[in-house]
């Protein structure tokens, strides 16, 4: 499945977006997720969304999505706005629903009191909402098993009965036949963990066969209400006991459904699976990029890196002026990773970085990335601001990404500082510069060399 890299633009991008045309279609939402505190664009299978932040403090406000789309094309855009929430509560582990939908010439805010509307895991701070690397669903059957999932969670909790209806969905959506169905079930029920399989042995124990205990006292007895027949009756404690004591078996079988059957993607399964240097595997040789995810050590002539150029970049900003036309040169391959050298056109900046082509990974080597002087170029303020800017950043756990035109960005794992408090990179940069000015005034160098 398809999970390209997606664009979250904060600030005034966000606004030029909002005043670029007249006609928006807003809908707020009910969201278990951290919702963000600021509103943020992101563009997702080709379609522009802006998450409308929350704010802060007297001027709250509810959570909502807001797409353009004039009146006649508030069913369209409402639909896109529906497959967005499905996906986005699956990758992001909750749900977002749509309460309440409003078009207009302008974008339309929803007070804070609107009914239904809230984010009741938090917000995220400013910049930091991510929902990158969402897997694009192109696949009809995946949409609605998505979509009774999103139902599922809405009412998990509220109305168990409905809320295992909407589990049940998910799977019984996939199948025309009942004997297929069933097959799945008996299949999975062995493989479920944890509350999951304490009921599995619970039914058991009572003579249940699990699979059609599920059809027949689950399934049915919510989705039928015909006098005479074995339904879940809401006046009677022991029907919403047992519902209640089958949903989260439920509740895990259809999670397993998506997560295996359909191979749908988490933002926590994709953090481990997914492979950051599959941008730059077309510049490399196919025989040397075999021998480098085998672990072996190939030809650094056959890599194709050398010289190639690239931008540094924090997410979700573009790369750093001073640091944004650098030329990557290999340093050494050993076992399946690459050491890369990073440096600026003056070759004044040098970063260092490990490409491990085995496990999908890059890595920053702070402590072997420095101002250097050549013999042509000293180190000059500027160089040093973009430098420790990088720097600091990196050990505040800010994420940096390699961009190549024409290529996603290549994103690096977060630097975990051991034994060290960061520092605010503001601060530290001013302190570094500061620095670079006494040492250029001792030396008596006069003023910083400017090209």
């Amino acid at each position: 499945m398809r999970a390209p890299y997606i664009p979250h633009e904060f600030g005034e991008p966000v606004e030029r977006l909002l005043r670029s045309r007249s006609g928006w279609v807003s809908a707020a939402v009910a969201a278990s997720i951290p919702w963000p505190s600021e509103d943020v664009w992101i563009k997702y299978a080709g379609d522009d969304f802006v998450l409308r932040g929350t704010g802060n403090g007297e001027q709250r406000r509810a959570p909502s999505i807001t797409v353009p789309g004039s009146r006649n094309e508030i069913e369209a855009c409402l639909g896109r706005i529906y497959r967005l929430t499905s996906v986005l509560g699956w990758f992001c582990d909750g749900y977002v629903d749509v309460v309440d939908v409003l078009n207009g010439s302008h974008p339309i805010r929803f007070g804070a009191q609107t009914r239904h509307a809230h984010a009741s895991a938090g917000v995220w701070g400013d910049r930091s909402f991510d929902c990158n690397y969402m897997p694009l669903i192109e696949d009809d059957r995946v949409r609605i098993a998505l979509a009774f999932w999103r139902e599922g969670e809405r009412l998990y909790g509220v109305h168990d009965a409905y809320s295992f209806l909407s589990y049940f969905k998910v799977i019984e959506s996939q199948y025309r036949e009942g004997r297929d169905r069933e097959r799945w079930f008996n299949g999975n029920i062995e493989m479920m963990t944890d509350d999951a399989a304490r009921r599995v042995a619970q039914l058991r124990a009572d003579g249940e066969d699990v699979g059609l205990h599920l059809w027949n006292s689950g399934r049915n007895a919510v989705a039928h209400a015909s006098f005479g027949r074995g339904i879940i009756d809401p006046d009677i404690p022991a029907d919403r006991t047992r519902i209640s004591a089958d949903l989260v078996l439920m509740r895990e079988l259809a999670k397993r459904y998506i997560a295996v059957e359909l191979g749908v993607p988490t933002s926590q399964s994709l953090h481990s699976l997914r492979n950051r240097l599959a941008p730059w595997e077309q510049f490399i040789d196919p025989v040397a990029l075999a021998q480098l995810k085998e672990g072996n050590t190939p030809d650094e002539a056959l890599l194709g890196l050398d010289e190639r150029r690239l931008g540094l970049a924090l997410w979700p900003d573009a790369p750093v002026e001073g640091l944004s036309n650098m030329a990557m040169y290999v340093d050494a391959v050993h076992e399946g990773c690459v050491r890369i050298l990073v440096v600026n056109e003056r070759m004044t900046i040098k970063f260092v970085f490990v490409l491990d082509f085995r496990h999908g990974r890059v890595h920053a080597q702070l402590d072997d990335s420095s101002l250097t002087i050549n013999p042509r170029h000293s180190p000059i303020e500027q160089d040093v601001r973009d430098f420790y800017y990088m720097l600091h950043s990196v050990v505040a756990n800010a994420v940096v990404e390699l961009r190549v035109v024409g290529c996603d960005p290549v994103d690096c794992e977060v630097v975990i500082p051991v034994n060290i408090i960061p520092r605010n990179p503001e601060e530290a940069v001013e302190e570094a510069v500061e620095a670079f000015r006494r040492q250029l005034g001792a030396q008596g160098a006069g003023a910083p060399e400017q090209g």
